[in-house]
Order: structure tokens, then sequence, then C-alpha cells
């Protein structure tokens, strides 16, 4: 059989990946504990586990909980705060021909702008503004639940930020247009979406919630329709590229995103379970692509 020529390349702001295939921040860590399962060049991007302005120490354990079709988790944004990722991982990850995002976090609009500053002159390609913290100064109620707060925000870091911005959505609102208009208006140059959904599992014989945060965020393929559908909406409501995530296990999957309104899809939950997901599902959209003669994704971009 005489190969398909297909063209995976996408741009999300000006950076050109090489495919529309990326990891979803806090499922690769850095991707060294990927490494020997996947060759990391043939990545379209990295997103790194959410990055704070200091050390984040996360919640108490347990932390994590399987439920049918997918997980919880309250890990809580663990991680060794930017100067340590500059240091220690970012070298490992820079060996790599493949784009490195760097997830922001914090708990306060100025912890945001500060960790944004850090990576001002750091060679990355692009930040992924991850509103779904708990807002401290507002009770804990998530940045990415208020239009303003959203607006508030982008902007801020957007003023700071030396890469393009993505901002990565909370899908724990009534109107997902509107927040990620929101974003737009604000200056972001991409958004993803979906985040984790807030769920709970309680443990019947000790009465009692399985994580001890009681709640967490649910991924997998449970939230897979769910996530479908916001990517849609959010397709039709803005006019930037938008990077589909939330249950995605094969290419069927991720073409299903890229039919909704995707430029690009991010895999996360699946690589637990299997460290080749990755590419499993760009094995598999490429033989989509090929199968039924389709040489460019925007050819199928949207097409819903």
């Amino acid at each position: 059989m005489s190969k398909h020529n297909t063209d995976l390349r996408v741009s999300i702001g000006d950076v050109e990946l090489k495919n529309p295939v990326m990891t979803a921040s806090g499922t690769f860590g850095s991707g060294r504990e990927y490494a020997e399962f996947v060759d990391l060049n043939k990545l379209g991007a990295i997103v790194v586990k959410g990055v704070a302005d200091k050390p984040w120490k996360g919640n108490p354990a347990p932390r994590i909980a399987e439920t049918y079709g997918g997980m919880l988790n309250s890990v809580g944004l663990q991680n060794p705060g930017a100067e340590v990722f500059i240091r220690e991982e970012l070298p490992f990850l820079k060996q790599f021909d493949t784009k490195i995002v760097v997830n922001l976090c914090g708990h306060t609009l100025e912890e945001y702008v500060n960790v944004a500053r850090a990576f001002q002159n750091v060679d990355i390609d692009l930040l992924e503004l991850n509103i779904s913290c708990p807002n401290v100064n507002e009770g804990g109620l998530a940045f990415g639940t208020q239009c303003e707060v959203v607006e508030e925000v982008v902007e801020a870091v957007k003023r700071e930020a030396a890469q393009p911005l993505i901002v990565k959505l909370s899908p724990n609102v009534t109107d997902i247009a509107s927040i990620a208009k929101a974003a737009v208006r604000a200056g972001a140059d991409a958004l993803s979406l979906i985040n984790t959904l807030l769920g709970m599992k309680i443990d019947i014989y000790k009465k009692k919630p399985v994580l001890a945060n009681k709640v967490g965020g649910l991924s997998g393929p449970a939230i897979k329709p769910v996530a479908v559908r916001m990517v849609y909406q959010v397709a039709q409501a803005v006019d930037v590229p938008i990077i589909g995530m939330g249950g995605i296990f094969n290419g069927e999957d991720a073409i299903e995103f890229i039919m909704a309104g995707a430029w690009a899809v991010a895999v996360g939950t699946a690589n637990f379970n299997n460290p080749r997901a990755t590419m499993d599902v760009l094995a598999g959209i490429e033989r989509f692509m090929a199968e039924n003669k389709i040489n460019c994704l925007k050819d199928i971009r949207g097409i819903v």
C-alpha cells in the first residue's frame, strides 16, 4: 500500500507543532518517567505539571481514587516551584525535538503574575494558564468560574508573558462559551479544555469519602462526552486555536475532538494505564487520515 501523505502540522499562537498530540498537564510529569516508553521527539508538545512561583506541598493523602470509567485526583498541584523546575527539569526537556508548554498555577493574582515573570527569559515555547486553581482571596472559588475574574487574571498574566498564552478552562461552570469569550477578550492566544470535573467517591464501609480532601477532579473516558460538547460550544464562540482534552484514549477519540473544532489534543489519564497512549493516539490519527484520504487536519477541523 502506498503511504498516504498527511500533513499533521498545527500552529498554536505563532508556534508550529509537528503534530497535534500533546500531553495533559499533571499526567506526564516532565516526561522523564515516560521517556523509556515513548520517543518524546515524536510528540507535538509536552505540557508539564503545574508550576507555581514557589513550592506547593499539595493535598494530604489519599489523593487518588479509581472510579468507573476514570479516576478522581486531589493532588493539589504539588510542585517544587519555578526556580527548581527551570534548574532541574528544563535541561532534560531541552534534549528533545518537541515543543515545551509550561502550565502555570497560583492561589492569588500576584502568584500567577510572579510565575509568568519567572519564565520571561526562559527558552520555552508556550504557557498554559490553569485558571481552575482555588482563589484564596475569594474563599477558594476557582479563578475560572466568573467572567470578570477570568478577564482580570488573563489580562494580568498576558502583560507579563513572553510566550503565547493558552488559557485552560474549568468545566465546572454553567456557560463555558462566555468564560471562553472572556479569556479571549483578555488576550488568550489559545484555549485548552476541559480541566477535570468535580467529583466525589464514598467508601460505604468506612462511611467516609475516599479522598482526604473529600472531593477531587474526575478525568478519563467518563468525561469525554462533556469535553467534546464543551469544545464544540467554544469553537462556535471564539476564533482562537483550541486544544481539546478529556478521556482521549485512542485516535478515534482525538478525531472526535478535532471534528468538534479542536486544533490539537492532549492525552492525560490514558498515560497512567498505558504509558504509550500518546503514540497510540498519534498512530490512530494517521491511520484514520490515510484510510479516509484526508491530507490535512484543517480539512476535518470543526466539520460537524
